[in-house]
């Protein structure tokens, strides 16, 4: 996937969503910002998936290119950037937990992701809430 959004000639709604977020790797960093407020290169190597680091460096300017998340440099390190999302991010949260919600329908489910299920089925607008505000507040998961 290029940094720059394909486009389909046919107008599909669902081809245009694909052609922005249709990869592995894109959903896992919007998990990890979402629901681990992960914001630095470093920490989304960390996550425990694998992804290399061209791959990382290419989604993160492809997500930026989108609209998706913002750049900017770490007040803390200079040689750091922060990524994070925008509204137009933040607004892939409900989509992102539908998504989740339906995987953990169709396996077994560990303690902690069965208690991620029960919020997302009982306090979806609490969990959003809280998504948003550690979105918003720039607080990392670290």
């Amino acid at each position: 996937m290029s940094t720059r959004t394909k486009k389909h000639e046919s107008g599909c709604l669902v081809a245009h969503a694909v052609d922005l977020l249709g990869d592995r790797w894109t959903l896992l960093l919007l998990r990890d910002m979402m629901l681990y407020g992960k914001q630095t290169y470093g920490e989304f190597l960390a996550a425990g998936e694998g992804i290399a680091t061209n791959v990382l460096a290419e989604r993160l300017q492809h997500l930026e290119a989108a609209g998706i998340v913002t750049r900017t440099r770490d007040p803390d390190n200079r040689r750091s950037n922060l990524y994070r999302l925008t509204e137009k991010g933040l607004g892939l949260a409900p989509a992102l937990l539908e998504i989740i919600r339906w995987s953990g329908g169709q396996r077994r489910l560990t303690a902690a992701r069965r208690k991620l299920i029960d919020r997302i089925e009982h306090d979806r607008d609490g969990l959003l809430a809280e998504i948003r505000a550690r979105c918003q507040s720039g607080v990392t998961g670290k």
